[in-house]
């Protein structure tokens, strides 16, 4: 059927969400089944070949596993140990990172305990040894010879030992303090000449670690404080937020330039020398946070600027959003129940992972250590589970916009809002269970395929060329993942499989074109808005709290995390709204194409959009032939009578 077959021209009956319902895109849904089958022969493969005892047990250099007795591997010397009283995995120089294959090049010994304490020399070493029954160097060396033999500084832990603490679950040995990893970050971090700067910046992050997640705490509760305020003042919210992000950008930048000027008028004379150098990297770090918040403010507001006329029907589409938030409070909690099931299935996702890099056939590598690798046909598992973790994502996240598809739409087209069903959120989940997870399931394995050669395209290019390339996969990733949550409307409304409904909705936004995009822009801007203005809440925020810190350069990496922390938050709760806008948009623009207020088609739209049809008809008509833009902009409305 059409996208409107439930919604006839002639016809007076109420939409029923469980009329006419059938199921959708069923091979769909029995492909993305086997795939999960897949999905978990891995896992169980990975466990039946040992892969999760030497994840979680760990393994030495030769192959046995700690805390059990072992098998003997041929031609692999001191394989096959019992390993009983040997619980924990200790590396020789555990700061001795391979960067490139992600892992830790030093020999790997079967330890009965961690050395909690620093051990400087080898008599240390011996001590530890002796007194708590944990050899530290090689098998083939006892404790008694650490101090005299000569193979003792090739077999024994490089000096001094650090103290470390077992992992709580893994059972591996690691240093307590970091450290000495901070090495190799300086040599992945080429925008910083001065190591010192960067020490100073990893001390920050440390020493404000508390500060950092009181103001994620604080993101947190603003988002969900935002989100209830948006029930209840919807239709000024446009205005509310535009005044707050001018202020806050105002205020956070002057912040910034009030204390740039103090530090500049302080005096370098009572500056002693050693400090003098911190002082000017303090006046050149706040000097570019104050340039930067002001060239950020001067653009955002040259873009209210134009967008100003342009919010009549964004208004409205807000307002009736609050209302639906009003009658279906249970959307407020979507983004939990997604987050949620999305970290369960990332924690799963990576144990496997993990399973796998552990899992094989114990072969030897060129310095006759023991490693574990596939051979055949299984050592390419790892793509079919690096697909599976995009297409499982996607189909969780497409899930929750068919689910607030579904209760959107049921709540649009019930004339008589006290015959909503009386949890619409959970009548749109049994409707996506049991009639479209194969619409689903289909919508998110399209962008799966778009996402992964964007992927490779992002792991692999280098040239300008390859940036050309995969901007353009992520414009063509944008437009398909918004043409697939408007299928998944289509879907709610007429139960057509994905691709009819697809197809249905893009005919009706290219109809309503202008509209579509002005909601896009003007819409989306203005959520962008609450975003910014808890990012901007939050970070001025930082910026009191860490304002004790005279040492400013430290600042960065904080702030850094706790605005890209804000960010993200924001965004799955507005992002939330930003489905509702788009769903009610798609069913506003079906309800004015084939209704138009007569008896016998009436609108379903809320009192607040026919006020705007209305508004737009009167528009129209004093504007006569005058404005062709205007008449493409109303194309789908029909000619009737006014509304009451």
């Amino acid at each position: 059927g059409g996208c409107c077959s439930l919604l006839t021209s002639s016809s007076k009956r109420e939409w029923k969400p469980l009329e006419d319902r059938s199921c959708t895109d069923i091979p769909w849904l029995l492909l993305f089944i086997l795939f999960c089958i897949g999905m978990g022969f891995i896992c169980g493969f990975s466990i039946a070949t040992g892969a999760a005892a030497r994840l979680v047990s760990g393994y030495d250099s030769y192959g046995n596993i700690c805390g059990q007795k072992n098998t003997k591997l041929e031609a692999i010397p001191n394989s096959g140990m019992d390993h009983t009283q040997r619980k924990y995995v200790f590396f020789l120089d555990p700061c001795n990172l391979d960067l490139i294959n992600r892992k830790i090049k030093s020999v790997a010994l079967c330890v009965a305990a961690c050395p909690r304490q620093e051990l400087k020399t080898l008599s240390d070493v011996q001590k530890f040894a002796e007194m708590n029954g944990s050899a530290l160097c090689s098998y083939n060396l006892k404790p008694s010879e650490y101090t005299t033999s000569s193979k003792s500084s090739v077999l024994c832990p490089k000096l001094p030992v650090p103290a470390s603490a077992p992992i709580p679950f893994f059972h591996r040995c690691a240093p307590v303090n970091i450290s000495c990893y901070a090495k190799f970050a300086e040599a992945l971090i080429t925008f910083v000449s001065d190591n010192s700067v960067l020490h100073r910046l990893i001390s920050g992050v440390m020493t404000n670690k508390e500060i950092i997640l009181g103001l994620c705490l604080l993101s947190l509760v603003l988002s969900m404080i935002l989100m209830v305020i948006i029930r209840y003042i919807s239709r000024v919210l446009v205005w509310i937020l535009t005044i707050l992000v001018i202020l806050g950008a105002l205020g956070g930048t002057g912040v910034l330039w009030w204390l740039y000027a103090k530090q500049r008028r302080y005096p370098k004379e009572t500056v002693i020398p050693e400090q003098l150098q911190i002082a000017e990297d303090n006046l050149r770090a706040l000097l570019i946070y104050a340039i930067s918040a002001t060239v950020f403010t001067v653009i955002l507001f040259l873009i209210m600027l134009v967008m100003r006329k342009r919010v009549a029907l964004t208004i409205a589409l807000f307002h009736v959003a609050g209302k639906v938030f009003i009658h279906l409070p249970l959307l407020v909690f979507q983004p939990f129940w997604t987050f949620f099931a999305l970290v369960l299935f990332w924690v799963y996702w990576i144990m496997t992972l993990l399973f796998l890099g552990t899992t094989g056939s114990a072969v030897q590598n060129e310095q006759g250590f023991v490693e574990f690798k596939i051979s055949g046909p299984l050592q390419y598992m790892w793509w079919y589970h690096v697909v599976g973790l995009i297409w499982i994502s996607e189909f969780i996240l497409a899930c929750q916009q068919m689910t607030v598809a579904g209760a959107v739409v049921t709540y649009y087209f019930t004339r008589d809002k006290r015959n909503l069903p009386f949890t619409p959120i959970l009548a749109s989940v049994n409707r996506l269970i049991r009639y479209h997870l194969g619409t689903v399931a289909k919508g998110s394995f399209i962008i799966t395929l778009v996402k992964i050669p964007r992927m490779i395209l992002m792991y692999i290019h280098s040239q300008l060329k390859g940036k050309v390339r995969g901007k353009c996969i992520s414009v063509l990733l944008l437009y398909l993942n918004k043409r697939s949550s408007n299928a998944y409307t289509a879907t709610a409304i007429n139960s057509t499989n994905f691709c009819t409904s697809a197809k249905d909705a893009f005919v009706i936004l290219v109809e309503n074109a202008l509209r579509v995009a002005t909601i896009n822009t003007v819409g989306d801007f203005m959520l962008f808005l609450g975003k910014v203005l808890i990012v901007c809440s939050t970070g001025l925020a930082g910026i009191m709290l860490l304002n004790y810190q005279q040492d400013y350069t430290v600042w960065v990496l904080p702030l850094i995390i706790v605005c890209l922390f804000a960010f993200l938050v924001a965004h799955c709760f507005l992002s939330i709204y930003e489905m509702v806008v788009d769903v009610l948009f798609l069913c506003f623009a079906i309800d004015t194409k084939y209704n138009d207020g007569s008896p016998g088609r009436e609108f379903y739209m809320d009192k607040v959009l026919m006020e705007f049809v209305e508004n737009s008809r009167k528009a129209m008509k004093e504007a006569g032939k005058g404005g062709v833009a205007d008449a493409r902009e109303l194309k789908p409305m029909a000619s009737g009578a006014s509304s009451a």
